[in-house]
């Protein structure tokens, strides 16, 4: 990725405190609306945050179960509205619950019969994708979220820190080290 995808909205975006508080309001709103009752308010929270919370969970589950731990998140989310102390904080509860029922998947999982190890194989950039998910999902988590959120989920730097609830500053060095370290396992090699 080059430095200024990782940077560049860190130049030329300067926040003030009006632009700042803008999505916060924007979440609370969102959040006041889906407490009323408003179900298209929770169509436009998933669209909003389905994104972030796929890239969340795929980071650390199969993919195959990805989509339904997703589903789980957003039921668990709307039954449980109530609980959300700061509305302006919708994004971080959910990254949140995304991450307890990803954690969750691995305390119920039962063992299955495991499918074979050529399968995909026969489709080389399936096996390439395969190859470069298995090497984010082994760094830590702060850089394997992130980089599947800015890779897999195609989500801007500030994006990811607007939905997450990290500052842009922390997205920015998770983004930098991850892809370092993602080029490492790899054994790609920058020219400089």
């Amino acid at each position: 990725m080059p430095d200024h995808e990782m940077t560049g909205d860190l130049f030329l975006f300067v926040r003030t405190e009006a632009t700042a508080a803008s999505p916060a309001r924007a979440e609370a709103g969102l959040v006041e609306r889906i407490s009323a009752g408003d179900e298209e308010a929770f169509g436009e929270l998933y669209r909003r945050y389905a994104p972030m919370v796929h890239g969340i969970v795929l980071a650390r589950v199969p993919r195959d179960e990805v989509d339904d731990i997703v589903q789980d998140v957003f039921i668990a989310a709307y039954k449980s509205l109530t609980t959300l102390r700061d509305n302006n904080a919708v994004g971080g509860w959910l990254a949140m619950i995304a991450r307890n029922r990803a954690t969750e998947y691995f305390r119920r999982a039962k063992p299955a019969d495991e499918l074979s190890e050529d399968l995909g194989k026969n489709d080389p950039s399936r096996a390439e994708a395969n190859e470069v998910l298995a090497a984010i999902r082994s760094m830590p988590d702060s850089y394997r979220e992130t980089l599947v959120l800015r890779l897999v989920e195609g989500m801007t730097s500030r994006e990811i820190a607007e939905q997450t609830g990290l500052s842009p500053d922390s997205v920015r060095v998770n983004l930098h080290r991850g892809m370092k370290l993602l080029r490492q396992n790899l054994g790609i090699e920058v020219k400089r």
